[in-house]
């Protein structure tokens, strides 16, 4: 995904200038959370979304100042407008408007975020894993670090020439998803392979995020509810296609626990706002669940193991120094 570092790219621009122009820490912070902002904004022409996400997944480091406030918006704003004037204003994703569901449906969508918990905790637990199982074959060695990097590379060049559906982000595949141009066999060996695919890359340590992949990866498992929920209801009259769009958020917030960004960024990147309700629903069941499992957000706990390795790594080195 080469959304996710363009919120670290952002970040890093805003750190940059306060250090460059010596500003206090409080607006460093704020530089800071700025351009974390502007960056997702541009990523996805959500310019609320990137607000939103600041708040809520930087909450614990977060200062919520007037002039924090004010930074963080301007910059979404301002990477919004920049983006709009070079791409156009159209939505990132182009879907049909889909009517809202009968209230008697409403529980579906519930059940779907349920399960989506489920996922949003066993995906945490498999990228800390990954990472592990990396670390354990490289083992900090640059010749394993070749080796496994031009495997990986190699491996997922021939997967993009042969198979695209499988590789990339993922946000070219949601349309062809929601309009129904795969069958559900397919769409369970493509959502096997990304879940994969995903985990393999992201965790190899090339450059790369969770946003886009967790989204298309939303998506396939949404709609996979969404033809179940069809067949066995066909008198609720719900289309696939707005189950993977509830479902779309849905794995992003049980992941990076923070539902009420992936609902807005779902709404506008794909101009949806009728299904907000269902939007809602899904999201939250998803994050209660994956909260009650005991999971906890995949960046937490990504930073907990960079800073942990990093200290074992140190005492290393001191060992070493003083022998």
């Amino acid at each position: 995904g080469r959304e996710g570092p363009s919120v670290q790219i952002g970040g890093n621009l805003g750190k940059m200038v306060a250090d460059i122009f010596r500003l206090p820490k409080e607006h460093g912070h704020a530089l800071l959370a700025a351009g974390a902002a502007g960056g997702l904004a541009a990523a996805f022409n959500a310019p609320l979304a990137g607000i939103l996400f600041v708040m809520e997944e930087m909450r614990p480091q977060f200062r919520y100042s007037f002039l924090a406030i004010k930074a963080v918006g301007i910059s979404a704003v301002m990477a919004t407008l920049m983006l709009q004037n070079m791409k156009g204003q159209a939505p990132v994703i182009s879907l049909p408007h889909y009517d809202a569901p009968a209230l008697k449906a409403l529980w579906l969508f519930l059940f779907m975020g349920g399960c989506f918990g489920v996922l949003g905790f066993v995906f945490n637990k498999l990228v800390l894993a990954c990472q592990d199982g990396y670390l354990a074959l490289h083992q900090n060695k640059r010749h394993r670090f070749v080796i496994i990097g031009m495997g990986v590379a190699g491996t997922f060049g021939m997967l993009s020439l042969f198979a695209p559906s499988v590789t990339g982000g993922g946000i070219e595949l949601i349309p062809h998803l929601t309009g129904g141009d795969y069958a559900m066999a397919t769409l369970f060996i493509i959502f096997s392979v990304r879940l994969v695919g995903t985990l393999i890359c992201f965790c190899s340590g090339a450059p790369g995020g969770v946003f886009a992949p967790t989204l298309a990866l939303g998506t396939l498992f949404g709609v996979i509810f969404g033809h179940l929920f069809h067949s066995a209801f066909p008198d609720l009259g719900i289309e696939p296609g707005a189950f993977a769009i509830a479902g779309m958020g849905a794995l992003f917030a049980a992941t990076v626990r923070a539902p009420i960004t992936g609902i807005v960024l779902v709404t506008e990147m794909t101009d949806n706002y009728q299904l907000i309700l269902p939007m809602m629903i899904t999201t939250i069941g998803a994050t209660l669940v994956a909260q009650w499992l005991g999971g906890r957000p995949i960046y937490s706990q990504i930073l907990e193991r960079t800073l942990r390795l990093a200290a074992r790594q140190n005492r290393g080195e001191s060992s070493i120094a003083t022998g």
